[in-house]
């Protein structure tokens, strides 16, 4: 998955889902979809707000468990530095 961020001046976070056609049919995407809003909802309290964030599946979120998925958005949140539990 890729994770992109941008402030966006207000006080909370927006959240932004694509999933390619490319990854499969509409049950799957939706499936990875309904996946990435989970992992977003249980970490939202973690991430610091005013934000702008776009979740983007990767082929590879198609066969991937959801730790795996939780681990890598994690990792990502770190990296862009907006994953605020740690300060």
């Amino acid at each position: 998955m890729a994770l992109y961020c941008r402030k966006n001046g207000r006080n909370v976070n927006r959240l932004g889902i694509t999933v390619s056609g490319k990854i499969g049919n509409a049950v799957v995407r939706n499936r990875i979809r309904r996946r990435l809003k989970e992992i977003y909802r249980l970490n939202e309290a973690s991430l610091l707000p005013g934000y702008d964030l776009v979740l983007v599946a990767r082929m590879k979120s198609r066969f991937a468990k959801y730790a795996e998925l939780n681990g890598d958005f994690i990792k990502l949140s770190r990296k862009l530095g907006v994953y605020g539990a740690d300060k």
